[in-house]
């Protein structure tokens, strides 16, 4: 996912609107935990998708223009198959493990993007950039802890679902290269509907009215997370957005422990306070060198 460059920058205006779009994804993160394992992870990532297709009614005409070929075809359904097993194992993931830690897993998704974009796009991987990859990855070793405490399958979820995030970001970079976004994100919603279906099905149970209802605020909040965001990065360069982010774990944490009964735990934030000091220091140095940068920003919520 690149920035745009704005024409004219308005830092104060960019760091609102990232203070905005943090607030609805954490929205998310926090519904998500209430409906909890009320239904099943397959099930309530196709029904988010689902619903969330009412908000993407205006893509369907550059959609049917834009004349897709085989390996364009190939491509989005490769990123729906990676997306859609990325969001069950994020849903997953919220019904075993604190929000906060949720949260602040997320944050290496952007890491796996740039050895990625370096692996497959020719990306030079300076060795300021190495060492910012290295620092994320300690600091998820800081939140994981391992031989210290239990890894849980929350956490293995949430290490896959970071690599396939990654495939889907890299994927929507190659894409958005060659066609207007509105096309990116449509085909994206339709085919993770389309994958999600035949998991969905193989654990269906009745959804209540008010589980369908707190699912449609999460398409809602996810969809104008997106757009908010999108604005805060035509208002000011991704070196003035990107800290704001941290703001999300620390948003989750208190929400984690005020609302849920999670208790704050120190390790999780400092760990994840290295991942993002690092995955700004990688948006910086792109800013900087005036180059598209890669790395998707790092937001805590990806659905």
């Amino acid at each position: 996912m690149s920035q745009p460059a704005p024409t004219s920058s308005r830092p104060l205006a960019g760091i609102v609107w990232m203070l905005i779009t943090g607030a609805q994804f954490v929205a998310v993160t926090a519904i998500v935990k209430h409906v909890g394992s009320d239904i099943p992870a397959p099930q309530a990532a196709f029904l988010r998708y689902l619903l969330g297709l009412v908000f993407f009614l205006p893509m369907i005409r550059p959609m049917l223009r834009a004349g897709l070929d085989r390996s364009a075809m190939q491509l989005f359904g490769l990123r729906g198959v990676a997306h859609a097993i990325g969001v069950t194992l994020w849903f997953y993931a919220m019904t075993q493990i604190p929000i906060a830690e949720v949260t602040a897993m997320n944050y290496i998704s952007p890491v796996y993007v740039t050895i990625g974009a370096a692996l497959f796009l020719s990306e030079r991987l300076a060795v300021r950039r190495i060492a910012a990859v290295v620092a994320a990855l300690v600091g998820a070793l800081i939140i994981l802890r391992p031989g210290v405490r239990e890894v849980s399958p929350g956490h293995l979820a949430m290490l896959v679902n970071a690599v396939l995030f990654a495939a889907s970001y890299l994927i929507a970079k190659i894409m958005a290269d060659r066609m207007p976004a509105a096309v990116v994100v449509g085909w994206l919603s339709i085919i993770v509907t389309i994958v999600l279906a035949p998991l969905a099905i193989a654990v269906w149970v009745p959804p209540s009215a008010e589980d369908l209802a707190w699912l449609l605020l999460v398409a809602a909040f996810a969809t104008g997370g997106h757009y908010t965001m999108t604005l805060a990065f035509r208002a000011a360069p991704i070196a003035v957005t990107q800290p704001v982010t941290f703001l999300q774990l620390v948003w989750a944490t208190l929400l984690g422990a005020l609302v849920f009964g999670e208790p704050a735990d120190a390790w999780v934030i400092f760990g994840g306070g290295v991942i993002i000091a690092s995955v700004s220091y990688i948006a910086w140095r792109e800013a900087v060198l005036r180059r598209r940068a890669t790395t998707p920003p790092a937001v805590a919520t990806k659905v």
